[in-house]
């Protein structure tokens, strides 16, 4: 089983916890780098969110 399935297994039914911290993360290296890697950064949220099966957040309009 690898690391990711094991992953996965743990945060089933706390998808939206699990969302919520990858955000948060990211928010929090933003910060740190001062928007300099926002780019990267975002590009992997999305990836991790898609890798756990997370919908990305909705985006305030």
């Amino acid at each position: 089983m690898s690391m990711l399935d094991k992953l996965k297994g743990m945060l089933k039914g706390h998808e939206e916890q699990a969302q919520k911290g990858v955000e948060k993360a990211g928010d929090a290296v933003d910060q740190k780098t001062q928007g300099k890697y926002s780019g990267q950064v975002d590009s992997a949220q999305e990836k991790l969110n898609d890798q756990l099966g997370n919908r990305p957040p909705s985006e305030p309009q």
